[in-house]
């Protein structure tokens, strides 16, 4: 086995002291669910273990808590977990972080279905997974920070603030957004969206009840863990987007998938590497256009209005600052 990255060992030397204490005061394992997807015969499945008090233990998801909260949490690592759907029954264990990212492969239905999730010691939950019919042929993945949620990252002070101090109903929807999203699906019947970010499992539960709060259309968040890897300091969230987004193209080789974004970080980049690479998988690319202001600030130059940076030759790539110029613009280029 590798040897782990100093960050990580010490990390792990940290959470087996407290989790020791904390188990001789009666916290016990807690498992958090989320979304995850699949297709007729398969599912990802995503969750988290985490150790808890005991009053938490049934609940299967987080309560409303202010940022910082969702970050002092302690991983149940390398717990055993058991996953049953549709009659099948799999165990796995989680990583070091406590986490649980695997396929299990049962009969779904398409639509939204759920798999059941166990630990010994611990009251089951379940976690939902969205199945794609596999007649399904345009998708919808779309950033979040500045592209659905006004979070004005990468400031890195202010970012903190939304993230660690800021109460979840404090957070701004970015205008026209949930509207856009909610045509899209009308227009297009049984197309899937999925939530892609750089931000941290931990905000998780925070996110999801901001989508619906806002009325987005549900589906799964595809996030990461910003903790030490066994390599390095923290993770890469450049490279979180890249590989989910060719893990995706991989899954669903049939699917052309709008992708939504902003000019305010890397967005327009990681798409337009991928539309390059994959140019079967891409129906559009729409980027929220910053104002000059929050591009400065977000530490970005601004993007000349009706001029996205160019995508590959053949792409349909639309900028706008809100959803409402975003919806003409795609019902121009004939994408709903």
């Amino acid at each position: 086995m590798p040897q782990l990255h100093h960050a990580a060992r010490i990390e792990d030397a940290l959470h087996n002291l407290v989790a020791r204490r904390l188990r001789r005061t009666g916290w016990q394992i807690n498992i958090i669910a989320y979304a995850g997807y699949g297709a007729p015969g398969w599912a990802r499945v995503l969750c988290r273990v985490l150790l808890g008090r005991p009053d938490t233990r049934q609940r299967g998801r987080l309560e409303k808590v202010r940022g910082w909260r969702s970050f002092t949490t302690l991983p149940a690592k390398y717990a055993k977990v058991t996953i049953e759907a549709g009659g099948v029954s799999q165990e796995t264990t989680a990583d070091r972080s406590g986490f649980v990212d695997t396929v299990i492969k049962a009969d779904f239905t398409p639509g939204w279905g759920c798999v059941r999730l166990s630990v010994p010691d611990a009251e089951p939950v379940e976690a939902l997974v969205r199945i794609l019919d596999p007649e399904v042929r345009f998708g919808i993945l779309s950033d979040i920070d500045d592209t659905v949620m006004v979070t004005a990252l990468p400031r890195p002070l202010l970012a903190a603030w939304n993230t660690f101090v800021l109460d979840e109903h404090a957070r701004a929807a970015v205008p026209g957004m949930a509207v856009l999203y909610e045509r899209l699906v009308t227009a297009h019947p049984g197309a899937p969206v999925f939530y892609l970010s750089t931000g941290a499992w931990n905000v998780a539960p925070t996110l999801t009840r901001f989508l619906s709060r806002h009325l987005y259309p549900a589906g799964p968040l595809l996030l990461t863990d910003w903790g030490p890897t066994a390599d390095r300091w923290f993770r890469s969230g450049r490279e979180h987007k890249r590989a989910t987004l060719a893990r995706l193209a991989r899954e669903f080789p049939d699917v052309r998938w709008l992708l939504i974004g902003d000019d305010g970080q890397h967005d327009q980049e990681i798409y337009r590497e991928f539309a390059a690479a994959h140019p079967d998988n891409v129906a559009g690319v729409a980027i929220r256009r910053l104002s000059p202001t929050q591009s400065v600030l977000a530490g970005s130059l601004p993007t000349p209005a009706g001029r996205p940076s160019a995508g590959p030759v053949g792409q349909k790539w639309l900028a706008a600052p809100d959803g409402a110029g975003l919806w003409k613009l795609l019902r121009e280029a004939g994408l709903v």
